[in-house]
């Protein structure tokens, strides 16, 4: 019995602080992929809030390479304020939640006011799916792929 509790508080100790920790812990990345060389620009189109609208985010789907160009930038050229909201609740291991109402550090209220910018650094490949949540009809999605350059 002794050897049993002894068991179970040595087990405990070791799943409070080692395993939870380290699973936990932000991953260690190149720098590259924190502080790409370049950025990627997606505009929000004059017109975006309007359904009718053929171009709502332009380019709507651009393929970014990791570590190249894996910083993503929105400027708001509309007239109303759009949100960048994830479609699936992607949460970046270093940069939080891809959605501009969690982020409202970078983006007063949540929204991208006219004439503002929202960015984002995706750290993982991946394809991330997007909309704005006044605005559901305006969607995009981020490919985001090995660098080979």
């Amino acid at each position: 019995m002794v050897t049993f509790i002894i068991a179970v508080g040595v087990s405990m100790g070791y799943y409070q602080f080692f395993y939870i920790p380290q699973a936990n812990a932000k991953p260690i990345l190149p720098d590259s992929w924190l502080h790409p060389v370049k950025k990627t620009q997606i505009t929000i189109v004059k017109g975006a809030s309007q359904q009718s609208q053929d171009q709502h985010f332009f380019p709507k789907t651009p393929r970014v390479g990791m570590g190249d160009a894996n910083e993503v930038v929105w400027t708001n050229q509309d007239n109303v304020p759009h949100t960048v909201t994830s479609d699936n609740a992607y949460v970046d291991k270093i940069n939080g939640p891809f959605d501009t109402t969690q982020q409202t550090d970078n983006v007063p209220g949540g929204y991208i006011l006219p004439g503002k910018t929202f960015d984002f650094t995706f750290t993982a490949i991946g394809d991330y799916q997007y909309h704005c949540i006044p605005h559901p009809f305006m969607q995009g999605t981020i490919s985001v792929t090995q660098s080979f350059g």
